[in-house]
């Protein structure tokens, strides 16, 4: 009797809702590098306030990105985006190059 019951709440239960993909972090930088097959080093510049002094300063970080088709060249101003991880630092993709 227990085992029909557990069959027709499993039946009647609703279907899980679709799957909705969060929004993924998009940068603009500058490439800095393009001699490695696929991957492209970008670096880009961030403005923020010091916490102590409050001058502006800035921040550069460098992000290592796929770029499939090898189209950015050193100096383009390109946007890359979030994605999963493709190798050991490569966690960003190319969207398009901005600026040749």
């Amino acid at each position: 009797m227990a085992d029909q019951d557990q069959q027709t709440s499993l039946e009647t239960a609703p279907p899980p809702a679709p799957f909705i993909r969060g929004s993924r972090k998009t940068r603009t930088g500058e490439v800095i590098s393009s001699s490695m097959n696929k991957t492209i080093v970008v670096r880009t510049v961030t403005r923020v306030p010091h916490r102590k002094f409050g001058k502006i300063v800035k921040q550069m970080r460098k992000f290592y990105a796929h770029d499939e088709q090898n189209q950015a060249k050193t100096g383009d101003t390109v946007r890359i985006m979030e994605t999963r991880p493709l190798s050991k630092l490569k966690r960003w993709r190319l969207v398009d190059v901005i600026q040749k």
